[in-house]
């Protein structure tokens, strides 16, 4: 069963619309990707100065620390 040419410039069109829609959503989600990563970053580097000065203080007050920066319990 042959489709007519008014069916096939339809889906053609439906076609386009909707490789333009993913490619809006791509560059969406790209932007996102980037932004996220960013936001990562920023929060990497103040978790990096935040356990620096704990470390500092600890070390101070000659309390010991475990590794993932929390205080040892007695």
């Amino acid at each position: 069963m042959a489709i007519t040419k008014e069916q096939e410039n339809l889906y053609k069109k439906t076609m386009n619309e909707v490789k333009s829609q993913i490619n809006e959503i791509d560059a969406e989600m790209q932007k996102i990707i980037i932004e996220t990563r960013q936001k990562l970053a920023k929060l990497q580097e103040s978790k990096k100065s935040l356990k620096q000065m704990y470390e500092s203080a600890a070390k101070l007050l000659n309390i010991p620390i475990e590794e993932d920066g929390q205080e040892k319990e007695s």
